[in-house]
């Protein structure tokens, strides 16, 4: 690879980092290099252009990965007030009893609730840590979003006590291998710039034989499918006719959109990805029920969401 022209290193610098790549290029005396003649000062130049346009690449790509986070957490802090309200009706109503039903029926039997430990990732406004918390459970909630940890602080009320939060990254937990006996997640997996290194992290913190429960879509698919989009437009007309509120409009649409673009989970039909991935990170087995939003959605939730059914992921 030849130099680029506008490229221009002082002698300092040359020899600084030549010391740095020195091995590489088996000498000892890097300024001998700098000084000499012929390939080898031209090798050693090369490969520092190499380096550094590496490290610029990473760099940028960094900036972009911090940028994008900083939309979402920003997305849902302005969302926290709005999704608030989504789960205290979940509260209010069936929805408590049957995601705890659907939750405890993929627990061991001989579990002891006071010591087992669950962790939460992606908690929001709290539902799941709440339930859980309410049932005596061990529980640990993470979320990227402070104004959702706070709201989720708010709606747990006496039973925030029981619940240790975190404002933390799905896809660099900050805990250390081994820790809980299950990881659950809601919603979640589809807004992560990088699934698969979240996944990865959340198998590293499970114990040996622990469960990895995760509920999800095929959350924003119409963007990239004129089928689903017509069956998304279908869900609006059925929410409409039946003069419920709609689950989409009444957020920042627009919005969101633009940020599931950008999410490499959004175009791609799901759950067989997730189980092929899992099965090449360490779980022994990985299962999935298609059929989970029949036993844990309200009816309005099941005719928003009609054309994009949850699914559920047991690892």
């Amino acid at each position: 690879m030849k130099m680029a022209e506008e490229t221009f290193y002082d002698e300092s610098s040359a020899i600084f980092i030549a010391k740095k790549i020195c091995n590489v290029m088996s000498v000892s005396e890097p300024e001998a290099c700098w000084h000499g003649y012929g390939e080898r000062r031209m090798a050693i130049m090369n490969e520092v252009h190499d380096i550094m346009s590496v490290n610029d690449i990473v760099m940028r790509r960094d900036e972009k990965y911090m940028e994008l986070l900083e939309q979402i957490e920003d997305y849902w802090t302005d969302r926290a007030e709005g999704y608030s309200q989504v789960n205290q009706e979940e509260l209010a109503g069936d929805n408590r009893t049957n995601w705890r039903r659907e939750l405890e029926r993929h627990f061991p039997e001989n579990r002891t609730n006071e010591t087992y430990k669950i962790l939460d990732i992606g908690t929001g406004p709290g539902f799941f840590s709440i339930i859980l918390a309410e049932a005596g459970y061990q529980v640990t909630a993470v979320d990227y979003t402070q104004e959702m940890l706070d709201t989720a602080k708010k709606n747990a009320g006496e039973l925030c006590e029981k619940i240790t939060f975190y404002k933390m990254d799905a896809q660099n937990l900050e805990f250390e291998d081994g820790v809980f006996d299950v990881v659950i997640s809601r919603n979640l997996t589809w807004n992560l710039k990088d699934p698969e290194r979240a996944y990865r992290e959340w198998c590293r913190v499970l114990k040996p034989g622990g469960k990895l429960l995760n509920f999800d879509a095929n959350w924003y698919g119409y963007l990239y499918d004129e089928e689903k989009r017509q069956s998304y437009e279908e869900d609006r007309k059925s929410v409409e006719s039946e003069n419920l509120d709609d689950h989409y409009l009444c957020t920042d649409i627009d919005r969101m959109e633009k940020i599931a673009l950008q999410m490499p989970l959004s175009a791609i039909n799901r759950p067989s990805w997730d189980r092929k991935l899992l099965k090449e990170n360490g779980f022994a087995s990985v299962a999935v029920d298609m059929e989970v939003w029949k036993r844990v959605w309200s009816q309005e939730e099941k005719l928003n969401y009609h054309s994009t059914p949850m699914f559920m992921i047991s690892a």
